[in-house]
């Protein structure tokens, strides 16, 4: 009877462990490769920025006085009114859009029927979908007109306060470019926090049910804990696209540059993306420097934001995980 040896007994399972360890190699390298890839490409736009951002940067007086949509402003005081347009506009869609898109999220997630909640998920991802010209364009044509009586009543009404004062038709202002950002960005937050808020654990769920809570109450105290991280996430994604949207903001805001919290009054703000759409087409040499820095400001905004929700959402998981 032959007796096989312990080295050759193992050799097959030491080339079954090499072989499943080969694809997991693999993956690995193509993963941490993708993710070195973003940071070198991210870094390579910063320098491309900066660069092409230097001879407007450095330019004297004379020069920048040479552009003539400049006015004899200096960059700090050009590019000022739109990064303030850019961050008013995006901030208050923001605000418009995330109570609308937290109660499209849990209706659909928790208070629904399926076959209802199933086709109300459908239309929010085609409107994601949507492109933003059709935006701009049912926003300038549709949505103005409809908001000249509700801007017309709030300025009647609350013009003593300065944010109403002064409103003057038609509605190209920077609350009603704000609204078409909100209606553009809802299905994007809406999206994100809908799945989110359907990942909250059912025993979590069973157990408030379980004591007596109602369903508001299991939401309020269950759902809304677990996917508080992800709502902030989905915020930010969605303010990230209201800061560089162009083409929509583009047909509705009339060119003003100007630092001012009239939101109803036209003339007054214009956001860096849109501004540079305008004004590239006849842009050359020294004009198109000082556009790419204000591309530039909207580059640095949107990563200092980006990095803002992660210190949050990482505050959050940490507290999360010290109770």
């Amino acid at each position: 009877m032959a007796v096989s040896s312990p080295t050759t007994d193992l050799a097959p399972a030491r080339s079954a462990r090499h072989r499943g360890r080969l694809p997991d190699r693999v993956f690995h390298g193509l993963s941490a490769g993708a993710g070195w890839l973003i940071l070198v490409v991210l870094a390579a736009v910063a320098i491309f920025l900066f660069l092409r951002a230097w001879p407007a940067l450095s330019a004297s007086a004379e020069d920048l006085n040479a552009i003539s949509w400049m006015n004899g402003a200096s960059i700090a005081t050009y590019v000022g009114p739109l990064i303030f347009g850019t961050l008013l506009s995006a901030l208050l869609a923001l605000v418009i859009a995330v109570p609308l898109s937290l109660g499209i999220a849990l209706f659909i997630s928790h208070y629904a029927p399926r076959k209802l909640a199933q086709g109300l998920g459908y239309v929010i991802d085609l409107l994601a979908a949507i492109p933003s010209v059709v935006y701009g364009l049912w926003g300038a044509l549709w949505l103005a007109p409809v908001l000249d009586p509700v801007f017309g009543w709030l300025s009647g009404t609350l013009g003593f306060i300065p944010l109403f004062e002064g409103y003057t038709a038609p509605a190209r202002n920077v609350m009603a470019a704000s609204v078409v950002l909100a209606v553009m960005i809802l299905p994007i937050i809406s999206a994100v926090a809908r799945e989110v808020f359907l990942q909250t654990p059912r025993l979590h769920e069973e157990a408030a049910l379980a004591l007596g809570a109602t369903r508001w109450e299991v939401v309020r105290m269950a759902v809304l804990p677990f996917g508080r991280s992800g709502l902030i996430s989905a915020s930010m994604l969605g303010l990230g696209r209201a800061l560089g949207e162009t083409m929509a903001v583009l047909m509705i805001l009339s060119p003003g540059y100007a630092v001012s919290f009239f939101l109803l009054q036209p003339g007054q703000h214009q956001s860096i993306a849109a501004n540079i759409a305008a004004k590239f087409p006849e842009s050359s040499g020294l004009s198109v420097s000082v556009l790419i820095a204000t591309g530039l400001a909207l580059f640095v905004i949107t990563l200092l934001v980006n990095l803002a929700a992660r210190a949050i959402i990482a505050r959050r998981a940490e507290f999360s995980g010290a109770n």
